[in-house]
């Protein structure tokens, strides 16, 4: 009914940047907060940064100034960029949504869940 697919993840040197992006498909008839986790081999899975609809971000205080959320409401998406990465960024990250999706027609809302995507690896070498 409705997928999180993430993209952009991979491979960069202590100090480089990456952006993150989430695209949220199906029978999507609201979407609340979206935001990014992480999590570290042997660790628990962990928040990293939130966005409203609105647009109000909040950020783990271990990303703050470097890390950046953004939402595209109109294409379902969002964003996280990723700058001055260390090597304890190293994990991998999950997008999340908290929606509502349709069931009998797409103006009408139906259930409301949180939704995961399938997680992108990413590693920061040092």
């Amino acid at each position: 009914q409705v997928q999180l697919v993430e993209s952009g993840g991979g491979l960069v040197q202590a100090g480089g940047s990456l952006r993150l992006s989430c695209a949220a498909s199906g029978r999507i008839f609201s979407i609340n907060d979206m935001g990014w986790y992480r999590q570290a081999p042997g660790k628990q899975r962990e928040l990293v940064a939130t966005i409203t609809s609105g647009g109000r971000a909040n950020y783990a205080d271990s990303v703050k100034g470097r890390f950046t959320i953004s939402r595209d409401n109109a294409k379902n998406t969002v964003y996280l960029q990723m700058n001055s990465l260390k090597p304890e960024d190293t994990a991998v990250y999950y997008c999340n949504a908290d929606l509502q999706s349709w069931v009998v027609a797409p103006t009408l809302p139906g259930t409301r869940a949180n939704y995961w995507g399938q997680g992108t690896q990413v590693t920061v070498s040092s």
